[in-house]
């Protein structure tokens, strides 16, 4: 058990690891930008440093004044929560490093899972079944133009990089696929200094459901239940509701058990999501169609077509440090 962390983070996320942290019995140091002098995680804790200005690469991105901040706190290891620098695999090796404890996935898993087509790979072999798509990067147009032939229209393009909708084209007809490719590869390039794609199957609107993993150092793998995330804005989650209205008892199990095992497999350790793609037909009780990354869903219909008889499964699981997007019921009003 540590006696002291560091939380390199702010705001609600950082309150959130404060009041865990005191319930445990450990101790909180708070950074903050000198914009955030006043908030309320650096009023909670027990102890608060100044990092930097308020732009965030001067302060919560800063590398040397969170680990200096560590050294001169006394902390025996540092919490990142999410965003900022939880999934940089640099960071939590020079933590390592540093000799202080990381609160996170291992530096490993943080760099295969921050790639799709790693993760593809590494969830394939976790024995998470795949949508059809390509191997590795896309080469070239015309390597495109075969992988997208042999997989059947419509396809999607995504970036390998990328996440949140950006670098990501569906194409439905042959013709629009060297326009579509050189506009998302352009895209990842320019959000993510990345312009390498991957090409899948596109599922016509599915649901977008995720089993949440807790995974300890002791190769213990727990699920918490699943979210339904299927109403969405421009890639983008805009609810999330559990249990999901659209699963059964036996589903929900199958689906609980396919990732725990494939996290089991690959030894992930800390927090970490699986997403799942079900056609909408799953009110009929059929079966489902796996993972697609992270926003690939679309709204609801009665559309049955894409029901089958086995699992599909497309790419990765989203690492995180720290408990994401937890979805909490609306006071009713009287």
């Amino acid at each position: 058990m540590f006696h002291r962390i560091l939380i390199a983070n702010r705001g609600e996320i950082a309150l959130r690891v404060i009041r865990a942290a005191r319930e445990l019995g450990v101790e909180t140091v708070a950074v903050h930008s000198t914009a955030d002098s006043n908030s309320l995680h650096v009023r909670f804790a027990d102890q608060s440093l100044c990092i930097g200005p308020p732009p965030s690469k001067e302060s919560y991105l800063n590398i040397p004044a969170i680990l200096s901040a560590a050294e001169v706190s006394g902390a025996d290891a540092i919490h990142p929560g999410y965003g900022f620098l939880s999934e940089n695999a640099e960071f939590a090796e020079m933590v390592q490093h540093s000799g202080l404890g990381w609160i996170g996935p291992r530096p490993e898993m943080i760099r295969m899972m921050g790639n799709k087509i790693r993760a593809k790979e590494a969830m394939k072999e976790g024995g998470l079944p795949q949508l059809p798509g390509s191997e590795g990067v896309v080469q070239d147009e015309r390597d495109l133009g075969r992988l997208a032939e042999k997989i059947g229209f419509p396809v999607i393009l995504k970036a390998a990089a990328g996440g949140g909708g950006r670098g990501m084209k569906i194409v439905r007809e042959k013709e629009q696929l060297s326009q579509m490719y050189r506009t998302a590869s352009a895209e990842s390039l320019a959000a993510f200094g990345n312009g390498d794609m991957y090409v899948e199957r596109y599922v016509e609107r599915p649901r977008h459901i995720e089993i949440q993993i807790v995974a300890d150092e002791h190769g213990n793998v727990i699920h918490l239940g699943e979210r339904e995330c299927s109403v969405q804005r421009r890639h983008q989650k805009m609810l999330e509701e559990s249990p999901s209205p659209a699963l059964n008892d036996k589903l929900r199990e199958r689906m609980g058990r396919v990732a725990v095992d494939a996290m089991k497999k690959v030894r992930y350790n800390n927090v970490g999501t699986i997403e799942f793609l079900p056609p909408s037909a799953m009110e009929t009780c059929t079966s489902s169609a796996t993972w697609n990354g992270r926003a690939t869903s679309r709204s609801r219909s009665s559309r049955t077509s894409t029901a089958t008889s086995s699992i599909w499964a497309s790419a990765s699981a989203l690492s995180s440090a720290g408990t994401r997007r937890c979805w909490k019921r609306a006071p009713r009003r009287r």
